[in-house]
């Protein structure tokens, strides 16, 4: 007598491209960056290949999703938070997630926009800093003394060649992005008019970081 095998009536999760990425942020962690590819990815969410395409358009697709998945895990305290705890909160959050992604900050770098989700954590900042009464010059500067700790690692957190400041299209792109994104439009037309603040110095920045710092060791050498 042969006994037939029952198929799983055991419902099997559906493919998206949140379940795709994840799976993505997953393997890079287990593996490294390096074992991360379409073909990989398809075999740890056990299908083919070509069902990723559904969902994403190409590994850089990938990466840029993968970016987004990390930085969403940076916690940001509430804005009625003190500026100093909340910004040290913040950042501390972000390196610790970037300790749990160790491979994050070489994608982070390579992008040349920002994620939506990097978008909506630099606001976040940009709001904690404005909050605490820092005019938008010194939000500015005290972005580029912060560099890319802000993301848990120590690079420069501005791309000085980034196009839409300065292209043709900025002022449209601004005025569709305001509503979401207030504090960053704010500082990037500052930034980017004429008679405000100028585009961003390399020298004058690395000069008033180190003032900053300078300032900051003397309190600490007279507190001692």
């Amino acid at each position: 007598m042969t006994t037939q095998t029952q198929p799983s009536t055991e419902p099997r999760t559906p493919l998206s491209k949140e379940r795709v990425l994840r799976a993505a942020v997953a393997l890079a962690d287990r593996d490294g960056l390096e074992a991360l590819s379409m073909r990989k990815l398809a075999q740890e969410l056990g299908v083919e290949a070509m069902s990723l395409y559904n969902h994403v358009r190409n590994k850089e697709d990938v990466l840029d999703g993968a970016v987004d998945v990390v930085v969403g895990e940076i916690e940001v305290p509430p804005r009625s938070s003190e500026w100093k705890a909340s910004l040290r909160q913040t950042v501390l959050s972000a390196r610790a997630v970037l300790l749990r992604h160790p491979w994050a900050p070489r994608v982070i770098e390579s992008r040349k926009n920002p994620s939506p989700a990097t978008f909506q954590y630099f606001e976040s900042v940009i709001a904690i800093l404005r909050a605490g009464g820092f005019s938008v010059d010194l939000t500015h500067h005290a972005l580029h003394v912060l560099g890319s700790r802000v993301l848990g690692f120590t690079q420069e957190l501005f791309n000085d060649s980034d196009e839409l400041a300065s292209g043709p299209d900025a002022a449209a792109m601004y005025a569709q992005m305001a509503d979401k994104f207030p504090y960053m439009i704010e500082m990037a037309m500052a930034v980017s008019h004429e008679g405000g603040l100028g585009g961003c110095d390399d020298d004058v920045e690395f000069a008033f970081a180190l003032e900053l710092i300078l300032d900051g060791l003397e309190r600490l050498r007279e507190a001692a």
